[in-house]
């Protein structure tokens, strides 16, 4: 190296220790701090600051709370201070209690850059926000393997209310129906009759249940049938209108992609049918090719922005939750007496469904 290269080269490593975000110590063989970034007087509390200017022995000790091993989590058996010269360690985890911040998790390396001295480095690069995005990462993976299973327990639920117990139920109608035959008593018929409208009743309700935990028409006919049984039910059973349009360039969607957007729509009817104090309901679900849309719109009380809604508010929870587990975005527009829109998007690009 020229010395004009070194004359370049010493101000820009220079500012390099003076700038950097990562802490670097340097040490000597005895463990004594001969220097420290900004970043480095940072993290350190004023006690062990002053300690490790005075070139105390092992001063970070005092804030260090191990590093991860081979077998251990956190520990300093064998520490990382005790290594020889001619070793390096490139790249590993180290727990320091910080200045204002706790117990903060770093990736450190310490090298010896001058073996005649015995002079080392130690570098450390702020691990918290990496933790935070592997624990969201790990949550949001945690919370679709649990809606993914109470979406199948919910469908065999279902199934077993639909070919089981409902079934069964069915079968003691009918032989209600042919006991009426084998009797002229009135007294005895008129309680039979009575027995029959309401087994046909309960038949019914479970039936309702069924298809309310997991509607068949959605894992085997895909959204667009789901939704208009969806809402002969509601229409039947609550005389509540939904004026439904829809533009889609396929019948099929992945099905956590299906289950989102029908869960939103069902969860967003129910709230307008509780809350919003109208007869009808406009639900659109629209395919870009890219994005694919649903809104649900009322013109019912609707409430002020800021405002606790309605009820416990886990409903829009819910719902927001589920569209962020899916990639999507969720929006609730309202005003005290304008109505409320529920506008969710979900991702699909150019998917292909189940057949």
């Amino acid at each position: 190296m020229t010395q004009t290269q070194l004359d370049y080269l010493i101000p820009l490593l220079m500012k390099l220790f003076e700038n950097s975000t990562e802490a670097i110590f340097f040490f000597d063989r005895n463990g004594k701090t001969i220097a420290m970034n900004p970043a480095a007087e940072e993290i350190v509390g004023e006690d062990v600051l002053i300690q490790l200017y005075q070139g105390k022995h092992r001063a970070l000790c005092a804030t260090c709370r191990g590093y991860t091993s081979d077998t251990e989590a956190i520990t300093c058996l064998e520490c990382y201070f005790q290594i020889p010269e001619t070793e390096n360690l490139s790249s590993f985890q180290v727990y320091l209690e910080t200045k204002g911040k706790g117990v903060v998790p770093y990736t450190a390396s310490f090298h010896t850059i001058d073996p005649d001295y015995g002079i080392r480095v130690f570098m450390l690069r702020d691990l918290t926000m990496q933790f935070q995005t592997q624990e969201n990462l790990y949550q949001n993976k945690m919370m679709k393997h649990v809606i993914e299973a109470q979406e199948n327990e919910r469908k065999r639920i279902s199934r077993e209310l639909h070919d089981s117990v409902a079934q069964e139920l069915m079968s003691a109608v009918v032989d209600l129906r042919v006991l009426k035959y084998m009797t002229q008593d009135e007294q005895l018929l008129k309680k039979m009759k009575q027995t029959e409208a309401s087994m046909t009743r309960l038949l019914d309700d479970i039936r309702n249940l069924s298809v309310e935990l997991r509607p068949p028409a959605l894992d085997d006919l895909g959204l667009e049938a789901a939704f208009r049984s969806h809402f002969k039910r509601l229409e039947r059973n609550y005389g509540f209108l939904i004026e439904f349009t829809s533009d889609l360039s396929q019948k099929r969607y992945r099905s956590e992609v299906e289950t989102v957007i029908y869960r939103v729509c069902q969860e967003a009817l129910l709230n307008a049918l509780k809350y919003a104090q109208v007869d009808t309901v406009h639900v659109s679900l629209t395919d870009t090719g890219e994005m694919l849309y649903l809104r649900v719109e009322d013109e019912g009380v609707g409430f002020e922005p800021g405002d606790k809604p309605l009820g416990t508010g886990m409903g829009l929870y819910g719902m927001q939750e589920r569209a962020e587990l899916a990639g999507g975005s969720f929006s609730v527009q309202s005003r005290a007496g304008s109505g409320t829109k529920i506008l969710l998007q979900i991702p699909v690009g150019n998917e292909k469904g189940e057949d």
